[in-house]
C-alpha cells in the first residue's frame, strides 16, 4: 500500500471508537448501497470500472495534439474545474513544472478562477507570442469566472490564428446534453469532452475536467488510473478497524463530537500546497451545511510555523492536524560541511533534507501534542501520478462516510448560489432588477 493512516496521536480516549463505530459503519454502508441523500451523484465510486474508454483514448490523443501544436495550454475553470488539475500537476510534477526545461509536456496555466484585470494582463504576458491552446471546463458556459475568461482568450486565439485556427486549439470540456457551452461548441466544431452528470464538480478531476489538463502537462494518465484503481480495490472493506477510509472518517466524527470545529490539512512539501487547495474544496463545500461540518484548511510547514504556528501551539484548542507526509523525496539534497561552521549547522553536515524534514515533522506533532492538538497522520510513500489517483479517492472516500456521518447531505452545494445571485444583480444581468436598488442601499450603508 502507498498510503498509510495513523492515529496514535489523536489523543482517544477508552471506548471512544468503538462508540462511533455503529455511526460510521452506517454511514459506510448508505454509501456503498447508494440509499442516501445525493446518490445520483456517486459516478465517482467505480470510476475506475465505468469511465468512458473512447473518451479515455481521445484525451491522450489531444494532450499529444495540444503538446504538437503549442507550448502553452491555458485551462479555464474555477472550483473543481481546476484545482484538481492544478493539484495533480504540481503533487507529480512539482511547483516549478512551468518553468522545467525538458519537460513531458507544455506549460499548463489557469484561468477563470478569478475576475482580476492584472491576473488576465500578466498570463497574456507570460503566453507573449507563444503557440497556445485552450481547454475550458464548464457544465454550463454560463459561470461568470470562466465565460468572462473565455470570451478574452477566444478572442485571443481568433485574433492570433482567425477562426478556423482557433477551432484547431479550442478543447470543450461541457455536458453532454444542455447549456451554452454545449450549443457554442457544436456551433464552432470545437473538440469536446464531458462532464459526467453523476460526478459533481469537487469529485471530477478524474474525468476529462482534470485529465486533459493533467495529460497535456506531462501526466501519465494511465498511472493515476492504476493508482484510483487499487485505492477503490482497497477501501471496498466494510470493517471500520481494517480500512483507513472508514478510520479516518471516524476520527473526523470524534473530533466534532468534542467540539474540534477547524481541521488542519498540514504538509511538509511545496508540492502539496494545491493539493491542501484541492482538499479545502472537497471537505467545505461538502459539510459546511445545515450548520454542521468541521472548516477545512491547509498549512504549509515548515513555512507557516513561522506564521501560525504560535497559535497552534498556544492558541484555542479548537483544531486538529491531520499531517500529510511524504516519505520519500523524489530528489536526494545532501548538507554539504562548512568548516567554518558559520550556520552553526555542522552538527546537520552529511544529512539529507529529507532527513532533516522528517525531524521537523517528528518535533513539531510532538510539541503539538504537547500542546493539546490532536494529531492524525496520512503517509504517502512518494509523489507519483500513480499516488495522485490513490490519494484523490482515499480523501473522496472518506470525506462520503463523513458526510453522511455528520448528517447532511455530501454531494450538493447550495450555499454558493447566494453570492452569484448578488453579483448578477449587481451588474445588472436581465431577470435580477427587483434586487439590484435593494442591494445598492444596503452597500450604501457599508
Amino acid at each position: 500500500m502507498s498510503i498509510t493512516f495513523n492515529y496514535a496521536s489523536a489523543g482517544l480516549r477508552e471506548g471512544e471508537l468503538e462508540k462511533a463505530r455503529p455511526v460510521i459503519e452506517a454511514a459506510y454502508n448508505t454509501l456503498k448501497n447508494k440509499t442516501g441523500a445525493g446518490s445520483e451523484m456517486l459516478g465517482w465510486m467505480d470510476l475506475c470500472d465505468t469511465y468512458d474508454k473512447e473518451e479515455f483514448e481521445r484525451i491522450k490523443a489531444a494532450a499529444r495534439k495540444i503538446k504538437d501544436q503549442s507550448e502553452v495550454l491555458v485551462a479555464i475553470g474555477i472550483g473543481g474545474s481546476y484545482l484538481g488539475a492544478r493539484a495533480g500537476l504540481e503533487f507529480s510534477k512539482g511547483p516549478f513544472y512551468n518553468q522545467l526545461p525538458n519537460k513531458d509536456g507544455v506549460e499548463v496555466y489557469f484561468a477563470g478562477n478569478n475576475i482580476s484585470s492584472d491576473y488576465i494582463s500578466y498570463l497574456f504576458d507570460i503566453i507573449g507570442d507563444r503557440d497556445f491552446s485552450v481547454n475550458v471546463i464548464s457544465k454550463s458556459g454560463t459561470t461568470t469566472e470562466p465565460a468572462v475568461a473565455f470570451r478574452l482568450f477566444r478572442a485571443r486565439l481568433e485574433e492570433k490564428y482567425g477562426t478556423d485556427g482557433a477551432r484547431e486549439r479550442i478543447y470543450v470540456t461541457t455536458d453532454a446534453n444542455k447549456g451554452a457551452m454545449l450549443g457554442l461548441a457544436k456551433e464552432m466544431g470545437y473538440e469536446r469532452f464531458v462532464v459526467p452528470d453523476a460526478t459533481g464538480g469537487r469529485f471530477s478531476c478524474l474525468t476529462a475536467v482534470g485529465l486533459l489538463p493533467m495529460a497535456a502537462g506531462g501526466m501519465d494518465i494511465d498511472e493515476v488510473y492504476r493508482g484510483l484503481t487499487d485505492a477503490t480495490r482497497r477501501y471496498e472493506n466494510d470493517d471500520m478497524m481494517t480500512n483507513d477510509t472508514t478510520l479516518y472518517a471516524a476520527m473526523r466524527y470524534i473530533m466534532m463530537t468534542k467540539g474540534k470545529c477547524v481541521e488542519i490539512l498540514a504538509d511538509y512539501n511545496p508540492s502539496l500546497t494545491m493539493f491542501g487547495e484541492w482538499y479545502k474544496q472537497l471537505m467545505a463545500e461538502s459539510e459546511g451545511k445545515e450548520f454542521k461540518g468541521v472548516f477545512p484548511t491547509a498549512a504549509h510547514f515548515s513555512t507557516d510555523l513561522h506564521s501560525i504556528g504560535q497559535f497552534i501551539q498556544d492558541g484555542a484548542r479548537l483544531f486538529f492536524e491531520t499531517v500529510l507526509w511524504v516519505d520519500q523525496a523524489n530528489a536526494e539534497v545532501t548538507l554539504p560541511d562548512d568548516p567554518a561552521n558559520t550556520d552553526g549547522l555542522n552538527f546537520a553536515s552529511g544529512k539529507s533534507l529529507q532527513y532533516m524534514n522528517e525531524k521537523a515533522m517528528n518535533g513539531t506533532l510532538l510539541a503539538h501534542v504537547d500542546g493539546g492538538v490532536p494529531n492524525l497522520i496520512i503517509k504517502v510513500d512518494k509523489l507519483s501520478d500513480y499516488t495522485f489517483g490513490e490519494l484523490v479517492y482515499f480523501f473522496w472516500k472518506a470525506l462520503g462516510i463523513s458526510g453522511y456521518a455528520l448528517g447532511v447531505n455530501p454531494f450538493d452545494q447550495p450555499g454558493v448560489e447566494a453570492y452569484k445571485n448578488n453579483m448578477f444583480a449587481l451588474l445588472g444581468k436581465p431577470g435580477y432588477e427587483a434586487a439590484r436598488d435593494d442591494l445598492e442601499a444596503r452597500l450604501a450603508k457599508v
